[in-house]
């Protein structure tokens, strides 16, 4: 009997100090060979050093999730290398600030289409992938705004609040066949380079300790990807201990 190696998938992977990169090096220090899926090559490249200058496995996938024939390509290589699918991340974000009456249809279009109608084309291919393994866990990161609209960001909670709803139906759907769906909440600011290059003011002020680490984010998920199937989780929230809610 021939045993398959195990992978897992990672799309919406950005800098190195971002959660994309998290996920994909805490994964592929598991002993999985790690897909990481982003539309920058450069940055995948350099993740994908990473990864290897710790002992693990990767495969660069550069691909944008919202348009179908990359996501086809994407899972197209997945499925080349043959390897049971253990774990997926959604993890593709995108976020504009702005009041609503200065929202215009291209923005609005182009936050949905980056938050959930990139998720649905990936759980199309990932679910009938994991559906024929009768396992795997599928991660798909959303936000404080899933579960509430607040001013400016009405459009990107439309979004998140979507991904929520297809999170929610994928698990009530395929659950029963061994595929364990998990919406995160990440209710807070990430220590990562996106949030310390676009206002490192307000990371100053947050301090390490009321901001959301990488490695601490990541070692969750693969918390939640170990449980038994008799106490899965479907939804959590991750906030720092500081952070009011």
């Amino acid at each position: 009997m021939i045993v398959k190696p195990d992978s897992a998938i990672v799309a919406g992977v950005g800098p190195e100090r971002g959660l994309g990169a998290a996920l994909a090096l805490c994964f592929a220090a598991k002993g999985l060979h790690v897909f990481i899926v982003g539309r920058s090559s450069e940055k995948l490249n350099t993740v994908a050093q990473a990864i290897q200058a710790k002992g693990g496995e990767a495969t660069a996938v550069v691909a944008d999730v919202t348009a179908a024939q990359d996501v086809a390509h994407c899972f197209g290589v997945v499925r080349e290398r043959g390897d049971n699918v253990q774990v997926a991340a959604y993890n593709v974000d995108s976020n504009i600030s702005a009041p609503f009456l200065q929202i215009d249809e291209k923005t609005f279009t182009a936050l949905w289409r980056q938050n959930c109608l990139g998720a649905f084309l990936f759980a199309k291919e990932i679910v009938a992938i994991m559906q024929a393994q009768q396992q795997g866990t599928v991660f798909f990161t959303g936000a404080t705004a899933s579960l509430r609209a607040k001013p400016p960001f009405t459009a990107f909670a439309s979004a998140k609040a979507g991904l929520r709803a297809l999170a929610q139906g994928l698990a009530r759907e395929f659950s029963p066949q061994g595929i364990h769906v998990v919406h995160t909440v990440i209710d807070g600011v990430i220590d990562g380079d996106r949030a310390r290059n676009q206002f490192p003011e307000y990371v100053a002020a947050k301090g390490q300790e009321g901001l959301l680490q990488l490695e601490a984010i990541a070692q969750t998920y693969w918390a939640i990807h170990q449980q038994p199937r008799s106490a899965w989780t479907h939804e959590l929230d991750l906030r720092p201990f500081k952070e009011p809610f």
